[in-house]
């Protein structure tokens, strides 16, 4: 944490996804308060879709960059971009402009998804073998951290309408923070100075997904990612409605599960990075992926049983928690997303140090492009099932069943040997 080989690239990426959540909070609160009736709605839904959209677009230009280029130049000229897309969101917000304010989110997005393969890709760069555990245990845990502080931040920003000079100072002074840490990145390898840039996005992209798909080991470990991915989207999309529909609670109670969630995705994260102190294994993540389906059933069963909330006003936390099955929930919730700590850092990491430095950014770019195809997907699944009438309690049984097979699915086609990975997380522990 203080070395200049990890600190620099763990500050870049606490900072940017601090800035893309104030953002993006902020922006959504803006429009539901400067744009009436359903139209305002959808805007707000459309800000997420926006963000996200790059990821398929870019990610392969992305991928190709940091292959190409020294990752830490790749970085720090992303960077330097963003701090004009933090102004042109400033400009947006002291104009009062919501095109130009979509703009500058765009903006974001495009900049995110060209600096995701880099960041994950200069990590073996880094690090040893043996620390890639750890590296992605503390890279993943801060980035729920900074969602979390930045997505706050942005909703505090916008009481009482907001002070639109202060919240493009805050966002341009996060990013030029950003830019800051990238400044001190070491230098890395250029993987592959040859290879010649693709910019048929639609052409490239499909490019990288078939050489995934080629490379066995790496597409299923790709898929672990995914599953991690899924599972998070579709839990986050639900949380804020089993609090405030389900149980009752105000936006408040919201913010403490979101807390919750951070904290304890962090805590599994840790315990990933703990139990692969011998070597990367991907038996955790078939255990976590197993937790994942019991606490959905319990979840299930709870709200099951759960009776509808009587009260007309939200429930302040003391209330809230009081009731019955309340703190159940949350307590679920956070061992749901320990759960997930487990399975995402023990394939990160394994996919970083399998694949070969050549290409590796480009896996990882496609990676992320199956990653957004989960987020995108779980969540249009859930909004479809929940307009068709589908009940809270059978949305997390389903999302338990797809655990459940999940973990047996990773256990026989991604864990090569139970027994053997078992012993080395035991000596792992010993030593």
């Amino acid at each position: 944490m203080i070395s200049r080989r990890f600190a620099p690239l763990f500050w870049c990426q606490f900072f940017a996804a601090f800035d893309d959540n104030f953002f993006k909070a902020a922006l959504a609160l803006f429009i539901l308060a400067h744009v009436v009736g359903e139209r305002g709605a959808a805007l707000a839904t459309l800000a997420t879709a926006t963000l996200m959209a790059p990821y398929f677009i870019l990610s392969s230009l992305g991928g190709e960059l940091a292959d190409k280029y020294d990752k830490a130049k790749v970085a720090q000229r992303l960077k330097l971009i963003e701090i004009a897309a933090a102004a042109l969101a400033g400009l947006g917000f002291l104009l009062g402009s919501t095109p130009l304010l979509f703009l500058a989110l765009a903006a974001f997005g495009a900049l995110g998804a060209l600096f995701g393969p880099v960041k994950y890709a200069a990590l073996p760069d880094f690090l040893t073998k043996d620390e890639l555990p750890a590296g992605n245990a503390l890279i993943e845990g801060a980035t729920f951290v900074a969602i979390l502080l930045g997505s706050i931040g942005g909703a505090l920003s916008m009481q009482g309408g907001g002070e639109p000079a202060l919240i493009g100072a805050v966002m341009v002074s996060l990013a030029a923070a950003s830019y800051a840490a990238a400044r001190f990145m070491p230098a890395t390898p250029r993987a592959t100075a040859e290879l010649a840039l693709d910019f048929n996005i639609v052409r490239a992209t499909a490019v990288l997904l078939f050489d995934l798909w080629r490379q066995t080991r790496l597409w299923r470990l790709g898929l672990v990612t995914t599953i991690f991915w899924l599972i998070g989207a579709v839990v986050l999309a639900l949380l804020p409605t089993v609090v405030t529909r389900e149980l009752n609670g105000s936006e408040l109670v919201v913010t403490l599960h979101f807390a919750g969630f951070a904290i304890a995705i962090s805590a599994g994260a840790a315990l990933a990075a703990f139990l692969l102190r011998a070597g990367i294994v991907l038996l955790p993540a078939a255990i976590g992926a197993a937790l994942g389906a019991i606490i959905c059933g319990d979840l299930a069963l709870t709200l099951a049983t759960i009776a509808p909330a009587s009260e007309t006003a939200q429930l302040a936390p003391a209330a809230y928690f009081a009731a019955p099955g309340a703190m159940r929930v949350l307590i679920d919730l956070m061992l749901l997303s320990a759960a997930g700590g487990l399975i995402v850092v023990p394939s990160a990491a394994a996919l970083q140090a399998e694949s070969k430095p050549t290409e590796r950014a480009r896996i990882i770019a496609a990676v992320n492009v199956l990653n957004a195809g989960a987020i995108v997907g779980g969540g249009l699944l859930v909004a479809i099932l929940q307009d068709h009438g589908a009940p809270m309690w059978s949305l997390f049984l389903g999302l338990g069943i797809f655990a459940g097979a999940s973990s047996l699915w990773i256990l026989v086609a991604v864990v090569s040997s139970p027994a053997r990975e078992l012993r080395a997380i035991a000596r792992g522990r010993a030593a």
